[in-house]
């Protein structure tokens, strides 16, 4: 008798086994610079619609010392009818302009409030591990400004006061439910996210102590997503650092169910994999951190998108500007390499 299966699962698994993107770079036959130029505005396509710019009128809420580290708190307009709250962190001393860095949180209701140190009953968990997450406020005590807003659905913009938010019962995601009503209007949270994030960028590049010049990012897990992505759209960032987040979309996507829709954007994997992706951003400044013991990207996976990604950046001429800290951790920031990468990258 004919086996059948019932499982969509099962049929989601099968058919990313046997897919290949268009754009994949390991089956690339020309040089580096065909393979992007065809890829990156096909990617770049996926993201749909931007919402439109809108001026900040920012607004300085507060202004505090903690642990040596300047942090100011602001409101600003990021897109039409949304506002975002930012932190900026600046280093304790008053000195000229200096290099900063975006620093996109990853999944967690306290978003940047996690990556920014701020110590309350809320994050005071989180933070037990001293470089766990919180490089917003470790690389401002490096010597660089650093900034971060929240996602949409997280931390301050968190809209849990609905009937259907996220909770281990109904399993509602705010991650996709968004991704649902963006594709509706033509854009994807992602596109959403990257303009909050570019009004962000453009607010800061305007302080008096900020070097508009020098701009890195950096993010962990989703928030190298955001890193990923801000990279490849907004070409101000000289240097980015992905934190955990390598890995093959057939397995922690499909597979594993390890994915949402902050992450992805229609027909995306149709043209790449997230090695792939990751190889577009040459050959631009790449710090990759990849923790041996993250039970969200498994080392395997995670290290052979790592030798997916060497290639490419081999291949466009620039193999040294790809850095691995690869380190006996969990999922979090490794912390080895951020402060000389970015200091020798936004120099």
């Amino acid at each position: 008798m004919k086996q059948r299966n019932l499982s969509p699962l099962k049929m989601f698994m099968a058919l990313a086994d046997e897919h290949h993107p268009e754009h994949a770079f390991a089956g690339h036959s020309g040089d580096f610079a065909s393979w992007k130029s065809a890829a990156l505005p096909k990617v770049l396509a996926t993201l749909g619609r931007w919402p439109d710019r809108v001026d900040a009128d920012a607004s300085l809420t507060a202004e505090w010392m903690d642990r040596g580290v300047r942090k100011r708190r602001y409101l600003l307009d990021v897109a039409p009818h949304i506002s975002a709250s930012l932190q900026v962190n600046l280093p304790g001393e008053e000195s000229g302009p200096r290099p900063a860095i975006l620093c996109w949180h990853g999944h967690g209701p306290n978003g940047k409030d996690t990556v920014m140190d701020n110590v309350n009953s809320a994050t005071a968990g989180l933070n037990a591990r001293p470089y766990a997450d919180t490089y917003g406020h470790r690389m401002a005590e490096a010597g660089f400004v650093t900034y971060a807003i929240d996602w949409i659905g997280c931390g301050e913009r968190n809209d849990n006061g609905k009937p259907h938010f996220f909770d281990h019962n109904n399993g509602r995601d705010w991650c996709n439910l968004y991704y649902l009503h963006a594709t509706m209007l033509g854009m994807t949270s992602l596109s959403i996210n990257l303009a909050h994030g570019r009004a962000a960028t453009d607010f800061v590049a305007t302080l008096p102590e900020v070097d508009a010049s020098r701009l890195g990012v950096m993010g962990l897990s989703g928030g190298g997503t955001m890193t990923l992505w801000s990279a490849l759209t907004d070409q101000r960032f000289r240097a980015a650092e992905i934190i955990c987040y390598s890995d093959l979309w057939a397995k922690f996507g499909i597979r594993d169910l390890n994915y949402c829709g902050m992450q992805v954007a229609p027909g995306l994997y149709n043209l790449v994999d997230l090695p792939d992706l990751q190889g577009l951003l040459a050959p631009l400044p790449l710090l990759v951190d990849i923790g041996a013991l993250d039970v969200c990207f498994q080392v395997d996976n995670a290290m052979e998108c790592f030798r997916q990604v060497q290639a490419v950046y081999k291949a466009s001429g620039h193999p040294e500007n790809l850095e691995l800290d690869f380190f006996p951790g969990d999922h979090g920031w490794g912390g080895n390499l951020s402060k000389a990468f970015f200091e020798k990258h936004l120099a």
